[in-house]
């Protein structure tokens, strides 16, 4: 199995996106070209996120390709048009993870949906949390109502501007 980690961006409140899948709210934050992106994009092989992730994604990009360099996949239940390094993928999160290399990371983009699951099933070894001082008040939430509960060691706190980023480990 693979190494899943995840790497991203959260409101206060706990939200990825606001109630209408936009991001605006996190692209016009002071320091967030100072986040360790590119560090963290370098260890990891896979990407992984679900098929809303994607089309937003898209909708923001543009015609920029996603993460060129790495292994991409959507998961839908639906067929959807994706670039030509991206494979659509139509099965449990969960048991995917499972059949990558052992050798290899896979980053679980997102989002909440694609998520619950894995965390569900204690997959994520690592969190790179980065919080912006925003209170949404309604959006994607990172995280979805859990079946169980689950303890991290947090390793270390650092600022970027407005961004405090959380590093956690299982």
């Amino acid at each position: 199995m693979a190494r899943a980690v995840f790497y991203g961006a959260i409101s206060l409140d706990g939200y990825l996106a606001d109630k209408e899948d936009r991001l605006e709210w996190l692209y016009h934050q002071e320091g967030g070209e100072l986040v360790p992106y590119e560090k963290f994009y370098q260890t990891i092989d896979y990407t992984i996120m679900g098929r809303r992730t994607y089309e937003v994604g898209k909708r923001d990009a543009g015609s920029e390709v996603f993460y060129p360099e790495k292994k991409n996949y959507v998961f839908s239940h639906s067929a959807i048009k994706v670039d030509d390094n991206i494979q659509v993928v139509n099965e449990d999160p969960v048991e995917f993870i499972k059949k990558l290399p052992s050798d290899k990371t896979v980053w679980v983009v997102g989002g909440g949906a694609l998520l619950k699951p894995v965390i569900e099933a204690g997959l994520i070894e690592e969190w790179w949390i980065q919080i912006v001082p925003i209170l949404l008040g309604e959006g994607v939430p990172l995280f979805l109502p859990q079946t169980n509960q689950q303890k991290f060691q947090l390793l270390e706190t650092e600022q970027f501007g407005q961004f405090a980023q959380l590093h956690l480990k299982k």
